[in-house]
């Protein structure tokens, strides 16, 4: 079956994480991605482990499925020619160099748009191409302390806490991807490429939504609110007689019959707790009185309860129990996949699901260089040319 982005090749020149992230999607997806790593000069998570299976890093693995890889030394005059002939035949490149790299190299925007006037340039920076910053380099715990992230993020006596998965990495990733799909379609209009330009520090920032949103209107910094939420009263986690579940109250409606369900019918009644913005000004009274109550039943007795009666609520899962779970596994969020040095694989499924041109995973994360002759001898190269350029280190 066709897939969605069958159509579209994407030179990927990322490492790490925000730029693999994005080309394993589009791989997702149907593209086909050219993954390109030095000779000597490997994608640095390949060496991030543990965790690995038989020193092959999980954390490669996590983002760079459903690509080809290839080894070109950029330093070298050749390496730079194979590169310009693969943007010659791409519709897409993705690369995550500081700011002025690629332009060094001969291979920036304009460059690019000489050799193949409807490429697709995605760079991924820490700061983007623009501003004081543009030349410093980004990683994504400094985006997320440096973009006001953290400063809301934790308990509400405790310090600024990062988020325990590279958070803007994988928003630069996701936001990359769209970028690319408006580009793509803007293309079909224009019959022209263009630029994109994503940093980390921009996506962390958009991530504050209504956060920033409401700072950027009063000029009140928010607090820091652990597992509550700042609009929303009971919103968070409750300790029950064996272990803690979370409970989310959305609207009035929903508290009315929650407490119905508590044999706590007084409380919407009481002024303090009859509308959300009283109960934001009284949770400290009506998280105790609530707490007092949920600790009188098992958390299997209460989720049981709420979710008959569609309270939204949940366990606080550990990954043992997230991927045992029956809806993840009913939502194929597992996926195994054939290694060729380690044998089987699991690796996340994806979220994506398209009922015309379903995402599938086509291809192991490839090994280094696995795909060097293959991608070449595409280009024209013949297998002579291949092992000169192996001789001197081109590839």
């Amino acid at each position: 079956m066709t897939k969605a982005l069958s159509r579209i090749k994407v030179l990927d020149l990322s490492r790490v994480v925000a730029g693999p992230v994005c080309t394993s999607i589009l791989g997702d997806l149907g593209a086909d991605i050219i993954k390109v790593e030095g000779p000597d000069f490997l994608d640095e998570t390949r060496a991030w482990f543990p965790p690995d299976i038989e020193d092959i890093s999980l954390y490669y693995m996590a983002v760079n499925r459903n690509k080809r890889a290839i080894t070109v030394n950029l330093k070298t005059k050749e390496g730079i020619q194979i590169i310009k002939k693969l943007i010659q035949e791409s519709d897409v490149i993705v690369e995550n160099f500081k700011t002025g790299t690629m332009e060094r190299l001969g291979l920036g925007y304009e460059d690019l748009k000489a050799l193949n006037p409807k490429i697709i340039h995605c760079s991924i920076t820490g700061f983007g191409h623009t501003g004081p910053y543009k030349q410093l380099p980004g990683y994504d715990f400094l985006a997320q302390a440096m973009s006001g992230f953290m400063s809301v993020n934790g308990i509400s006596n405790g310090k600024p806490v990062k988020a325990g998965v590279a958070m803007a990495d994988l928003y630069a990733g996701l936001y990359a991807i769209i970028s690319i799909l408006a580009a793509l379609e803007a293309r079909n209009q224009t019959g022209r490429g263009q630029h994109c330009d994503i940093s980390l520090m921009d996506s962390m920032v958009a991530s504050l939504l209504n956060i920033g949103t409401g700072f950027l209107n009063t000029g009140n910094l928010p607090k820091r609110y652990g597992n509550q939420h700042p609009t929303l009263v009971p919103y968070q986690n409750f300790q029950t007689k064996d272990k803690e579940i979370i409970i989310a109250v959305g609207n009035d409606r929903q508290f009315q019959r929650f407490c119905s369900l508590i044999n706590a019918e007084e409380l919407p009644q009481d002024e303090r707790f009859a509308t959300a913005n009283a109960r934001i000004i009284y949770r400290e009274e009506l998280i105790p009185i609530i707490q007092e109550v949920i600790l009188t039943k098992t958390a299997d007795q209460w989720l049981t309860l709420f979710q008959e009666n569609n309270i939204p609520c949940g366990p606080i899962n550990t990954l043992d129990r997230v991927f045992t779970d029956e809806q993840v596994l009913e939502r194929q969020m597992i996926q195994e996949v054939e290694h060729p040095t380690v044998g089987i694989v699991k690796l996340l499924g994806s979220p994506i699901k398209l009922s015309d041109t379903p995402v599938t995973i086509e291809r192991h994360p490839p090994l280094h260089g696995e795909h060097t002759e293959e991608v070449l001898l595409e280009l024209g190269y013949d297998k002579q040319e291949i092992e000169s350029f192996m001789e001197d280190k081109v590839i």
